[in-house]
């Protein structure tokens, strides 16, 4: 009876399996294009106690340093494509980062999103932003929103708008 009972299981995952696999719709390419937005470079900006204690843990996680001053409060540490901010006493909870203009490197983009014309697009969504850029500025800028769970997220561009 056992045995009957696990192939009895193993089929019915194996055919929910198959049924939720064959009910995946692809978004065509054209559509999922417009219904994104480009928010830039992402990274996990986490609210430390100990800068020092939270390097060396990430360290063993084979996070290396590739920015930022640990004197000051602040490093950003990178393992593959996967990048963490430490920062200590800057603020109080963790934040979701993104910063457009910047590739995975933090190196400039040619081209990219303003934030502030991603502003303007959540506003026009009717995204709450807790903090908002100067519409007219041409220079770094940045917003940030909090998202229904109460995460914050900081777009945090830090090169001027794109020509």
């Amino acid at each position: 009876m056992r045995c009957l009972a696990a192939v009895v299981i193993v089929f019915a995952v194996a055919s929910c399996g198959t049924a939720a696999h064959d009910a995946v719709q692809v978004m065509p390419v054209a559509q999922f294009e417009k219904s994104t937005m480009e928010l830039g470079n992402f990274s996990v900006s986490l609210a430390v106690k100990d800068i020092a204690a939270s390097k060396a843990f990430y360290q063993k996680l084979g996070f290396a340093k590739i920015g930022g001053d640990q004197a000051n409060g602040w490093l950003i540490l990178r393992n593959g494509e996967t990048k963490v901010g430490l920062f200590q006493g800057m603020f109080p909870t963790n934040i979701l980062t993104f910063n457009p203009g910047w590739d995975d490197r933090a190196q400039p983009l040619a081209e990219f999103v303003d934030v502030r014309d991603i502003q303007a697009r959540l506003e026009g969504d009717g995204v709450k932003l807790t903090t908002r850029a100067d519409a007219g500025s041409v220079g770094p800028a940045s917003i940030t929103m909090t998202d229904p769970d109460g995460n914050v997220i900081l777009i945090d561009q830090h090169v001027p708008r794109a020509k």
